[in-house]
């Protein structure tokens, strides 16, 4: 006997082990791959296969795209792709053809900034990534299909992407259709005089700058000046979603700065009100629904235009009802009619060259000229994030333009002002400030000392004189007062019906109109970085923009020395981008023939968010050789089209963090919506059901300095104080990863227990949608029920299978049925830890019950674990005597008449009180319930003669009976 062999290893040679473990998972994921046990067959194409199999009704399982982190897993990553693998195992052995892979998401910055810091190419490093995951993944045991696997830096998947580019670049959105329609079609009816051009002109009398410049206003993917969050520190611009609630990047912690730049755009906006409406259909958390809705914002209301001499601004209201009440306007730092005065560049024609007789001196701030006052405060507005300019507890800021506009119902001069509180984002960047009735408008009134008129009648108790008011006062539900012109008056009315007045006022005199407004802005779609992809857009001397031909993609991108973008001080608004690609000239000046001979071209020279490639992956895994296709209608019909219950069709399942409600998944929608309008998918959504998994959670430890320690070194004393080299530590539960030193891998979990047993520890923890904490001294419990397990069927000391073919007692057969019908609807609606649980009592059952376990018990246990523990459950299931694998083995049926229980037992009361249990058969009736309880002795003694008024039965488990 070696120095590490135990007693316990000699006497049980066979027993369960993390050796045997090892090597019994190691055999069976080299035999999967090597029979493409978990290949799902297509109905045609390059992966078209086993009839049978397709014949069956399909599923198709997703987990949200991973990054190739370097990092490597921690084991709060695969919670989501476990639970997956899970539900796709019960689905094949319930009769599915499962479609189940994992590709990756792989273009991003941190590729790019490792690039930077260590000179290796992103390509290099993402790749040697990509190796180690799919190692970590592949000893989790995952049921993958690897020929459907993507990357999306692979040229031959990002063709596709920049092809969908393209197809969005040569659409726009046909209001009549409601849909988006190929964008010749427009060009025809310019043609054809059926929709008139901006300036009247017909289209052959424009020039091609001007044709292109049209069609930019209806493309469904655009380039303009718009503007931004401009990160200097970074060299990029970045979406709104990805700048935090105090205006920093969410990656590096950078400033973030409004500009305006030239960038592209995707007019998402337009499917807003499909968006919203197709959401009704969809299976996904009412949280998620929610907000994607806030996201998008819808608000009925009207726009109105207030003249400011040869100008004037319009406003988009939800209270138009309130317009008498106007007696100011705010102006976003950004509106067209005022940016620009302090560089003389003629676009701030609003702002005059000296301020008016009569200006408050608090409304000017302290400047000589109104377009000084302007400019600094533009400046100081765009250093703040958009949610800091609008936070309701901070002091009302902003200066007088110099200029005041005309009420329209009114005809009162009123003050325009800008402030930092409204912004250029939302409705026009313009809003009337009714100061009485609204709360933000009341902080500022009395910060800038401007008048507030009541046109709401206060139902609370106060006057209608608001300068008596501590604050505004805001309803739906009262009358409209102080709200009469020469030709108007809303006096009397409630808030609806003075909105369909006032619209419909103000539309008769073309000054307004009922209208729809949106939070949700166009989606930016430009990044100032070299990893990727490439956009596939070239430009004329003229700066016009071409589409590149399909017979050009994948526009590949090209080798540069320098993969960082030009960065600048994190504090510097001034400064603009400059990208990786521009300074390959070589690559960026190129001459091609795009159908009407050679010429000089200008490639595009930004790359796509690292949004892109995940707009769509769903639909490279149904086909992910086809060359010639995004992917062949036939096979998208088959896995994605639309269904009973699934009116939209899409994804069967969907898993991932609710971290992605409005950004991914609104982007992916979006995308789906434009490929169905074009006929290129029979899906117009891509995910039907969506199921949000909870996180993985550990401890973290921080020493006095506040500096995390590492968690494995920490000791814990009595009383729940820990320490770390000595000194003293605190615990707090948190996020797990490498930076917070907590991180425990499903490598060190798989070497000391196994794969099965990890598996099992992280579906058992608690409800998948609930986060949990790690604790690793917990895991020995799923080891030992496997090792339970395995002891129920094979003998620790010769190996040999000890099932026996006799018929199991009525006991074990009630307890199997019982487990098989509770772990099956477990199953089907992801509650894997009350699976667990079952399987648990069924195990402890036959251990508990001693001797040889029936043959016909131990194969459905093993195939009830088997989507679980797949490993051991294929070990278990070929020593059983079985020649195919259980992957595939049908999932055990229920026979009811086990899973009824043989009596129940019946609780009797009297005055609410227990006097007796009784045990029924679970079908008797409310009569026979009655009377067997009314002639039980203890109840007859209880009752001692006294009558009864009321006897309540709920058969088979309660009666309830009440004296008279």
């Amino acid at each position: 006997m070696s120095e590490t062999t135990t007693a316990a290893e000699v006497a049980a040679p066979h027993r369960y082990t993390a050796a045997l473990a090892a090597d019994i998972e190691a055999r069976w994921q080299d035999f999967w791959e090597e029979k493409g046990t978990y290949e799902a067959p297509n109905p045609k194409g390059d992966l078209a296969g086993d009839a049978e199999l397709v014949a069956r009704p399909k599923k198709f399982i997703m987990d949200m795209f991973p990054y190739p982190s370097g990092a490597g897993l921690h084991v709060g990553h695969p919670l989501g792709f476990i639970a997956t693998d899970v539900y796709a195992r019960h689905q094949r052995m319930t009769g599915h053809n499962v479609l189940h892979t994992l590709g990756f998401d792989a273009f991003g910055l941190p590729a790019e900034q490792y690039a930077v810091q260590t000179g290796t190419h992103p390509r290099v490093s993402t790749e040697a990534n990509i190796v180690n995951m799919r190692r970590q993944l592949r000893r989790l045991g995952l049921g993958h299909d690897q020929r459907r696997s993507v990357e999306t830096i692979d040229p031959a998947y990002y063709k596709w992407t920049q092809w969908i580019f393209l197809q969005i670049f040569n659409s726009w959105y046909d209001p009549e259709a409601d849909a988006a329609r190929p964008i010749d079609t427009l060009v025809a009816q310019f043609e054809a005089g059926t929709r008139q051009t901006p300036d009247g002109r017909s289209w052959s009398e424009l020039s091609d700058v001007e044709r292109a410049n049209v069609l930019g206003e209806y493309r469904l993917a655009y380039a303009s000046d718009a503007p931004v969050n401009w990160c200097p520190g970074l060299g990029t611009v970045l979406a709104n979603e990805e700048v935090t609630a105090d205006g920093r990047s969410e990656r590096g912690n950078y400033p973030v700065f409004k500009a305006k730049l030239r960038q592209w755009n995707m007019r998402i906006t337009a499917y807003a009100d499909r968006l919203l409406r197709d959401l009704d259909a969809l299976d996904w958390p009412d949280a998620i629904k929610l907000q994607q809705r806030n996201w998008i914002g819808r608000s009925e209301g009207a726009r109105v235009d207030f003249p400011v001499g040869d100008e004037k601004i319009t406003v988009f209201t939800t209270r138009q009802d309130t317009l008498f009440g106007a007696t100011y306007m705010v102006l976003a730092p950004e509106h067209p009619l005022i940016a620009g005065a302090e560089d003389g560049d003629g676009t701030g024609s609003l702002v005059p060259d000296a301020w008016p007789e009569g200006t408050h001196e608090v409304w000017t701030g302290g400047h000589a000229t109104p377009a000084e006052a302007v400019a600094a405060y533009r400046k100081q507005a765009a250093s703040k994030s958009d949610v800091e300019r609008q936070a309701e507890a901070k002091d009302k800021t902003g200066v007088f333009t110099g200029v005041h506009a005309t009420n329209p119902v009114s005809g009162e001069q009123v003050p325009v002002f800008i402030a930092d509180y409204v912004l250029m984002g939302y409705g026009t960047g313009a809003i009337m400030a009714v100061p009485a009735h609204d709360t933000r408008d009341f902080a500022f009134a009395r910060a800038f000392e401007l008048p507030m008129r009541c046109v709401v009648e206060p139902t609370d108790g106060r006057d209608t004189d608001p300068a008596t008011w501590d604050d505004a006062f805001a309803s739906y539900d009262a009358k409209i007062v102080n709200s009469a012109g020469s030709d108007i008056s809303l006096d009397g009315l409630g808030v609806t019906e003075a909105k369909a007045k006032i619209t419909e006022w103000l539309a008769a005199r073309g000054i307004g109109e009922g209208t729809v407004n949106y939070r949700l802005r166009d989606w930016l779609f430009s990044r100032q970085r070299y990893w990727g992809e490439p956009f596939p857009i070239v430009y004329d001397e003229a700066g016009v923009a071409h589409a590149l031909p399909e017979s050009m993609l994948p526009l590949e991108l090209p080798e540069v020395e320098d993969y960082s973008p030009r960065t600048f001080d994190a504090d510097d608004a001034d400064t603009q981008p400059e990208t990786p690609l521009s300074r390959n000239e070589d690559w960026v000046n190129v001459t091609l023939d795009l159908g009407d001979g050679p010429k000089r071209y200008r490639r595009e020279t930004n790359t796509m968010p690292n949004w892109a490639g995940s707009c769509w992956y769903e639909l490279r895994y149904l086909d992910p050789t086809n060359a010639d296709k995004l992917v062949d209608p036939d096979v998208e019909q088959y896995w994605m089209g639309p269904r009973e219950g699934q009116p939209h069709g899409g994804v069967d399942l969907y898993v991932g963090g609710a971290e992605h409600a409005v950004l991914h998944l609104l982007y992916a929608r979006f995308w789906s919506k434009v490929l169905y309008d074009l006929g290129h998918v029979s899906s117009a959504e891509p995910f039907h059901k969506l199921y949000n998994q909870g996180m993985i959670q550990a401890y973290v430890y921080r020493d006095s300095r506040g500096i995390a320690v590492p968690a494995a070194e920490v000791e814990e004393h009595e009383g729940g104080v820990f320490y770390y080299e000595g000194g003293k530590v605190s615990r707090l539960l948190g996020k797990m990863g490498k930076s917070l030193k907590n991180a425990v891998t499903p490598d060190e979990i798989c070497a000391e227990y196994g794969a099965d047993t990890l598996r099992l520890y992280e579906m058992a923890m608690g409800p998948l949608d609930v986060s949990r904490p790690w604790d690793t001294r917990a895991v020995v419990g799923q080891y030992r029920l496997l090792q339970r397990l395995w002891r129920n069927v094979v003998d620790e000391a010769t190996g040999e299978v000890t099932v026996v073919d006799t018929e199991p007692d009525d006991a074990t057969l009630r307890a199997l049925h019982k487990a098989i019908d509770g772990v099956a609807q477990d199953m089907a609606n992801l509650r894997f830890n009350t699976a667990i649980a079952k399987v648990t009592e069924l195990n402890n059952h036959l251990t508990k019950a001693g001797g040889p376990v029936s043959r016909t018990v131990a194969e459905q246990l093993v195939l009830l674990i088997a989507p679980l523990a797949p490993h051991i459950a294929e070990e278990l299931w070929r020593r059983l005597g079985h020649t195919g694998s259980v992957v595939h083995a049908d999932f055990p049926v229920a026979d009811p008449a086990y899973v009824v229980d043989e009596t129940v037992t019946c609780v009797v009361q009297i005055k609410g009180k227990v006097k007796a249990r009784l045990e029924v058969a679970p079908s008797i009736s409310d009569a026979d319930l009655e009377a067997a309880a009314l002639a039980e002795p203890a109840v007859v003694a209880a009752l001692n003669g006294a009558g009864i008024r009321k006897v309540i039965v709920r058969a088979p488990k309660l009666v309830n009976i009440v004296p008279a």
